[in-house]
């Protein structure tokens, strides 16, 4: 599929599906299967293959019924009422604005979007996404594929602050923190505090701790929300852009013909001044 136009009208049509992304996320308290969703769509990407990454491909039963994706679909059928009213928004755009909106309105950090990612209809094989069972030497296979770093792991990590694991998903059960639906750094505090009745800690949230290189991202962040909301928005948006070079916002024909008669004024009102001096310091030195 051909690269979408990003132009004010493009740009504008973003501005209403964030509206209205931000009303269907409230009333249906979805934010955490959005981000999950944004996230999954994203986090296939392959640095050395160019293939994967946030190309909207999630949405073919092909790859939404991968063993990773368990429930996506909810969200995919979801957004669909929101991508019949926009339907000049490519999917990879829908889908990763949903994961900024989700962020935004659980009282996380802003996370810069840019928009004009291309759709796609090719599906990643199977097994790109983390396993929840592996150890630290998985994690980095997985983000280091995508061209992520040991931060990124981290700080993405942190995003499951929001929502809670189901069994018939993902094997888990239980949320990590106390108030799945705000985004803040509970769940490093709670990852520092070890093993606690009620909630939830994977093998991949535990390992976090076994690297002395990540375990200090995490003291970090329990310790400094700031600094983790930081982090983690700069790791979101690279997430978000894998494999995606956000185009120039190009102008309106009427816009550019606008600014190019602009122009073109100035230079004639520059010329002019320019022989009205000449001939008043001509006329001055004759006097």
């Amino acid at each position: 599929m051909a690269n979408p136009v990003v132009n004010a009208e493009y740009l504008k049509e973003i501005e209403k599906a964030r509206r209205d992304l931000r009303a269907l996320i409230s009333s249906k308290n979805c934010a955490p299967i959005m981000l999950r969703l944004a996230w999954h769509d994203a986090g296939t990407y392959d640095v050395k293959t160019k293939t994967g990454g946030p190309n909207g491909s999630i949405r073919f039963e092909e790859e939404y019924s991968h063993g990773s994706n368990a429930g996506l679909q909810i969200a995919i059928d979801l957004l669909e009422p929101v991508k019949v009213k926009h339907p000049k928004i490519t999917y990879a755009d829908l889908y990763q604005l949903a994961g900024v909106v989700a962020v935004e309105i659980t009282g996380g950090p802003t996370v810069p979007f840019a928009p004009g990612r291309k759709d796609s209809s090719v599906c990643p094989e199977e097994g790109r996404l983390p396993d929840a069972n592996q150890g630290v030497s998985h994690l980095r296979d997985v983000f280091y594929r995508m061209g992520l770093s040991d931060k990124d792991i981290v700080a993405l990590s942190g995003g499951h602050t929001l929502g809670r694991a189901h069994r018939e998903r993902s094997g888990f059960q239980g949320a990590w923190t106390k108030d799945p639906l705000k985004f803040d750094n509970s769940y490093f505090a709670e990852l520092v505090k070890g093993e606690k009745e009620g909630l939830l800690q994977l093998p991949t949230d535990k390992v976090l701790l076994d690297d002395p290189v990540l375990r200090d991202y995490v003291v970090l962040y329990a310790t400094d929300e700031d600094k983790f909301f930081e982090d983690y928005a700069e790791s979101h948006k690279k997430l978000s852009e894998l494999g995606f070079t956000p185009p120039r916002t190009c102008l309106t024909r009427g816009k550019t013909r606008s600014i190019l008669q602009q122009g073109a004024l100035g230079v004639a009102v520059a010329a002019l001044l320019l022989v009205l001096s000449y001939f008043y310091e001509i006329n001055r030195k004759t006097k």
